[in-house]
């Protein structure tokens, strides 16, 4: 069974990890981890003045040649918080649950999102910008349906156990920090979506340069753009 629920999880991660963009190879690793977190630094608050959220609450990137995106609110405009770990959170205005459930360190989660992740890096003028970016997780394109319990958010015992890597292998600390400024609905998987927040997430508190399932993710940025459809306790033979 536990060689089972291995198998499911790699054939999984195989099919996000095939979405890499092989340009990561034209970006230069800088040697110091406190220049790597500078970069991308600027480089998420280049991001965040190019894209903006469009009605459902999705991420679009400004348009350089048609300007009736113009009047939209860069995500920069929002009342963000940044976190200590360099985490960026934006919780849209009018888009969390009246009622809502504050969500558990280790509940079950049922999410749907499009996320995406980059790369920083630093040209030869000294800009930086984000490069390499391609889709990490999208259930609105695929099943569109929400996910439930999302590697990056929750391994179980039985993996860790299986595979002798701890967490840290699989879970995205930066994001497991940010959710904890939303709440869920309660809501039928059927629902449409009305995305609630971004979670953006700097390598330093996403993989960083630490050994992880795969190493795609490598001095990655993650941009989860997501709704919580519901949480719940974990029972006990979840864990």
């Amino acid at each position: 069974m536990k060689k089972l629920i291995i198998g499911v999880l790699a054939a999984s991660l195989i099919v996000v990890s095939c979405k890499k963009d092989r340009d990561d190879d034209t970006v230069q690793e800088v040697e110091s981890l406190t220049e790597q977190n500078a970069n991308d630094d600027a480089a998420i608050a280049k991001y965040m003045n190019e894209h903006y959220l469009d009605g459902q609450g999705l991420i679009k990137a400004f348009s350089d040649s048609d300007t009736t995106d113009d009047a939209n609110k860069k995500l920069s405009d929002y009342d963000y918080q940044k976190l200590d770990s360099g985490v960026i959170v934006i919780v849209i205005p009018g888009a969390q649950p009246e009622n809502g459930r504050t969500i558990g360190a280790t509940d079950v989660i049922k999410l749907m999102s499009d996320t995406n992740t980059f790369l920083s890096d630093k040209g030869d003028d000294g800009t930086i910008t984000y490069t390499s970016t391609y889709n990490f997780t999208n259930t609105i394109s695929t099943t569109g349906v929400p996910d439930t319990d999302p590697y990056y958010y929750y391994v179980k015992k039985s993996v860790m156990e299986s595979s002798g890597e701890p967490r840290s292998y699989y879970e995205i600390e930066g994001f497991q920090e940010g959710l904890k400024y939303f709440k869920s609905f309660d809501i039928p998987d059927s629902q449409n979506f009305n995305m609630q927040g971004v979670i953006i997430v700097p390598s330093r508190a996403a993989y960083a340069r630490d050994a992880h399932y795969t190493s795609s993710y490598r001095n990655r940025t993650f941009v989860f753009n997501f709704q919580v459809y519901k949480s719940y306790t974990r029972p006990t033979s979840e864990e």
